[in-house]
């Protein structure tokens, strides 16, 4: 059985713990998360929009029906700087708060459009569990700008940020930085994100020697809005160039990218690859590993990332994952 051993996340401001979940604690929870989601007051956040309306769509419908009093919690102008922020909660109110129970159905929509699938709603949910924010209601939807023209809107709870703006910002893609996280250890298979883990680390194993003394560093690449920011274009990038792999290993980097991708909706993920192909592609992107002092080899990296122009995929495994996302053409 797992150690209840707890140790304080500096970012979270939580205690988390040190070892991966129990398997059969997790399970238990996530079953009863699953069964209170079909059965809750918002059936929809789970389930296919029937109407197969865009999540722009939905997002109009739903900031054109509120009353004066809630615009005045959820809504904030474009030009705000509270919008490209990233968040660990909600912004101001809560889900739950915030808007009556048809309006709540129509956010689960949302978050169901912006997904690629039920795998990918298991991913960005937590397995309906939220992490730590332990129920949908207690997340945030905030709007920036007006539905009619420029908007972002933004989606957030623990170790949880992410966006749709219908491509109103052009260039950004997802609206601005996303970010996503998971309690359990990064190299545990509890974790959902623990397949991501395991396909940067098949490609660390096919690299020779000679290449793993470039992709491995031993600083700290740093969390937050500040780890994506985009280097200038004559500034070298951290790790392993995609050019330098034979191409068994560019498979495996491709697939990485799949991976990482996979949670959400196609027109998101194409929109990544065509920032990156408009950017030099994937010969231009850089994988690094990022090892520090308690590094063994069942948990060799504290910090995997994958960099090129316009593109920051910023990923810590230890000691509970949490991933910082940047991508634009607006370089």
């Amino acid at each position: 059985m797992a150690k209840n051993v707890r140790k304080p996340c500096p970012e979270c401001g939580e205690r988390v713990p040190a070892e991966p979940v129990d398997r059969r604690r997790f399970l238990k929870y996530s079953a009863a998360a699953a069964v209170s989601l079909a059965v809750s007051r918002i059936p929809l956040a789970r389930a296919q929009d029937a109407s197969n309306k865009k999540a722009e769509d939905l997002i109009k419908e739903l900031y054109t029906g509120l009353t004066a009093d809630q615009v005045k919690g959820v809504v904030r102008p474009f030009e705000s700087p509270d919008r490209l922020k990233i968040y660990n909660a909600a912004l101001k109110m809560k889900i739950g708060d915030a808007y009556t129970k048809p309006q709540q159905e129509l956010v689960g929509r949302i978050i169901r459009s912006i997904s690629s699938d039920e795998t990918g709603w298991q991913q960005i949910s937590r397995g309906g569990t939220w992490d730590a924010s332990k129920s949908f209601e207690a997340c945030g939807a905030d709007l920036f700008g007006d539905v009619n023209g420029k908007f972002t809107w933004v989606f957030s709870g623990h170790h949880l940020t992410i966006r749709c703006d219908g491509n109103t910002d052009g260039g950004v893609v997802f609206g601005g930085p996303l970010y996503y996280g998971h309690t359990p250890n990064g190299y545990s298979d509890k974790n959902l994100f623990f397949y991501q883990t395991k396909s940067v680390l098949s490609v660390f194993d096919a690299l020779t020697e000679a290449q793993r003394k470039t992709a491995v560093l031993k600083d700290d690449p740093g969390e937050g809005a500040a780890s994506v920011k985009f280097r200038p274009a004559n500034e070298a990038k951290p790790g392993i160039a995609f050019g330098e792999l034979t191409q068994e290993q560019k498979a495996l980097v491709e697939k990485v990218m799949r991976d990482i991708l996979s949670p959400y909706r196609k027109e998101d993920a194409d929109e990544v690859m065509q920032v990156i192909k408009g950017h030099g592609g994937m010969e231009k992107v850089h994988l690094a590993y990022y090892q520090d002092k308690d590094a063994n080899p069942k948990q060799p990296w504290s910090f995997w990332r994958l960099e090129g122009p316009g593109f920051v995929w910023n990923y810590r495994v230890l000691p509970h994952v949490h991933t910082f996302v940047s991508v634009s053409s607006q370089i």
